[in-house]
Order: structure tokens, then sequence, then C-alpha cells
């Protein structure tokens, strides 16, 4: 389970070190993670083993409903299969750090089954949306929650 959230940084060539105590879990049995954007802004980073179910649901909507093809473009059309090196980096493709909008410092943020990586504007944004959500009432599902 991925959990917690991370300041780390990309480095010139736009590669991320993925933390030691996450790096087995990730890379579980290919050595490979699936990088792909996701609608809020943010790139998804999942194991490939989590990933192919989710990628064959997509696959499977119809194809001519609009909203439907856009989300394979988005979910699927971005989607890169990258390995983790001997110092467990893994490569950040330019066309996903354009789109998720990644300078240097970057915030990897546990979802259980996989990571969002946010740009630092973007996932300060998030914390100020967050925080503002709060003032307004649990979502639907969260009132019985007990911290």
């Amino acid at each position: 389970m991925f959990q917690g959230a991370a300041a780390l940084n990309l480095d010139a060539k736009g590669r991320l070190a993925i933390p030691a105590r996450h790096r087995d879990a990730l890379a579980v049995e290919s050595g490979q993670v699936v990088l792909t954007a996701h609608p809020h802004g943010c790139l998804l980073v999942y194991p490939v083993p989590a990933w192919v179910p989710i990628r064959d649901k997509v696959l499977a909507a119809p194809g001519l409903d609009p909203t439907s093809a856009m989300l394979k473009r988005l979910l699927v059309g971005f989607a890169q299969e990258e390995a983790l090196d001997a110092a467990g980096r893994v490569l950040v493709a330019p066309s996903l750090r354009q789109f998720a909008k990644l300078d240097k410092q970057v915030w990897l943020v546990g979802q259980g089954s996989h990571f969002e990586l946010w740009s630092d504007e973007g996932w300060q944004k998030q914390q100020e949306a967050m925080l503002a959500l709060m003032n307004t009432g649990l979502p639907p599902g969260f009132e019985s929650l007990a911290l």
C-alpha cells in the first residue's frame, strides 16, 4: 500500500528517484512502472500489474462516445512503461513532464494502489483546495469517518 507524501527532485534528465521503501512494491514483477496523465493535472504512477486491469477497463469503453474517447486518449494515450534503473530512478517522459507542468521539485503522493506525481505548485493548490473543502463539510460517504 502506497501512502504518504514526499517532496522529491527531478534530475536534469527528468528522472525521479523513487524512495527506497517503495521501490520493490512499485516495480513488482517486471521492474517497470506505468506513468500516465490524470484529468486533475498530475501524473499517476502504477505498478504494472495494478495498471493492466485499469487500462483494459478504459479500453473496453465505447470508442464513439466522446467522453470515453477523451479518457482513452488521456489515460492510455499518455501511458508510458518505464524501468527503474539500478539507482531506483524512473524516467518521466518529456510529454508527461509538460502535461503535469513538472519542474525540479515534485511531490509523490500515495493513493493506496498507486502514486500521484504533482508539480510543487499543483500540490500546493491541492492542499489549499482540500482545506477549503473541509470548511464546507465532508463529501458523501465520509460522514461517519472518525479520526
